[in-house]
């Protein structure tokens, strides 16, 4: 049987982006299956040189073409003309592919767009429909995003796959486990404090420097020597603060935060989760945040903004994982590009509350709460039930959409009565 043949656009699949994690997942789920091969754009990063790089474990049925940004439409047309791949699929914020729905016109008539995509917030980017309308498919990464396809672009086919970690890796560790990897990695590390673990970009919206000057004042509270919080991220990144100058402006200097900027492997990260109390994440956008289901896998509580897709990690409805904090605002905010679109901001008390209510639990009740995380984990973000559905998605694609020769329900027209 012939493979089923998938162009991918996305930051590179084996970067160790969030988008990045998802592509390679995805990609590497459907390759065990015997059934497709796939060709990658590897984007969002700087290359040392162009040339396309067969992955090793697949020889070639999966072929990386480093590009630029997520590529144009120039190399997009090469490829697809050379390639003749059976599927197109991209992931990441839509404000990157204007691009190439520009060109939906040439595409669709070969082979179906299928667009993996989230969305952070309401209320409903009807400036979005455009974009939207230009896909065969939108498969959904949360809830919010679902609702707000359902609504925006309503003739558009739908499927809603939430992103998935590997729970093989992403797991609670032996103590002959986690002592391999001190060891290895965590020598000097003492669990002597508390440890709060905040594992994000350094940026604007996930509020680096919200949760630092509240940090003190959580630990102002309980005791500078009671707690620490360990901060996975790149003090120096250039959309985000100087967090060595906020250390030094707060007087934070004998290990209240630390700083963790290795680019560890997901099994030495899995460790990190293990030596931590708690994870945070109260970004006032957030379309689905990987760090804080990493997390849960780990059976380590969360603390969260109730925003995007933290919201329906934290609880399932009815049991809590951590503590999910109300937003105290929800402010419009906008650009040229997004005219409008809500920025959940949690405040200081409420953020401060949840600190000190995790850090006041028993050991008992928080192991509780993170065997519960896990537990939903396992139910509702099921790796195995993540591989087996992308199967089964993009077989009804290949069946119901065609390519090429046996391109099916696509029209490049419409019908339009005037008065």
């Amino acid at each position: 049987m012939e493979k089923i043949k998938i162009f991918t656009l996305s930051d590179h699949p084996l970067s160790p982006s969030g988008v990045g994690t998802q592509t390679r997942y995805m990609i590497e789920s459907l390759l065990q299956t015997g059934k497709y091969k796939f060709i990658s754009f590897g984007g969002a990063i700087k290359h040392e040189n162009y040339q396309p790089v067969t992955v090793k474990e697949y020889g070639e049925d999966w072929v990386i073409y480093p590009v630029d940004n997520y590529g144009t439409q120039d190399t997009v047309r090469s490829l697809i003309r050379n390639e003749r791949p059976d599927v197109l699929w991209f992931m990441t914020d839509p404000r990157f592919f204007g691009w190439l729905w520009e060109i939906e016109n040439e595409i669709r008539p070969l082979m179906p767009m299928v667009y993996y995509h989230v969305w952070d917030n309401f209320p409903y980017p009807l400036y979005n429909k455009p974009m939207y309308d230009s896909n065969d498919v939108i498969i959904t990464i949360s809830k919010v995003t679902d609702e707000i396809i359902k609504n925006v672009s309503p003739t558009v086919g739908r499927i809603y796959h939430p992103h998935a970690v590997n729970t093989n890796i992403f797991k609670k560790l032996s103590s002959l486990e986690m002592e391999k990897v001190k060891n290895m990695h965590f020598r000097d590390y003492k669990k002597d404090k508390f440890l709060f673990f905040y594992n994000n970009r350094n940026a604007r919206r996930k509020m680096t420097g919200s949760i630092m000057f509240w940090f003190k004042e959580f630990l102002d509270q309980v005791g500078h020597d009671k707690a620490t919080l360990l901060m996975h991220t790149d003090p120096h990144d250039p959309y985000g603060q100087d967090l060595f100058m906020l250390l030094e402006v707060l007087n934070l200097t004998n290990g209240e935060i630390l700083f963790s900027t290795e680019k560890y492997e997901p099994e030495v990260l899995a460790a990190l989760y293990n030596l931590v109390d708690c994870t945070v994440n109260i970004s006032d956008a957030e379309g689905f945040g990987l760090s804080t289901l990493e997390s849960l896998a780990c059976e380590v509580p969360i603390i969260v903004n109730m925003t995007g897709g933290l919201q329906q990690q934290v609880t399932d409805g009815e049991n809590w994982f951590g503590i999910g904090i109300e937003p105290a605002s929800k402010a419009v905010i906008g650009s040229q590009e997004v005219p409008y679109i809500c920025e959940d901001r949690v405040s200081k008390e409420d953020f401060v509350n949840a600190l000190l209510k995790i850090y006041n639990m028993s050991k008992k009740e928080r192991a509780a709460l993170g065997k519960a995380g896990r537990e939903y984990v396992m139910k509702d973000y099921n790796f195995q039930n993540f591989c087996d559905r992308w199967d089964e998605i993009f077989t009804d694609i290949h069946e119901k959409y065609g390519s090429w020769e046996n391109r099916k329900n696509y029209q490049s027209w419409s019908l339009m009565e005037l008065s």
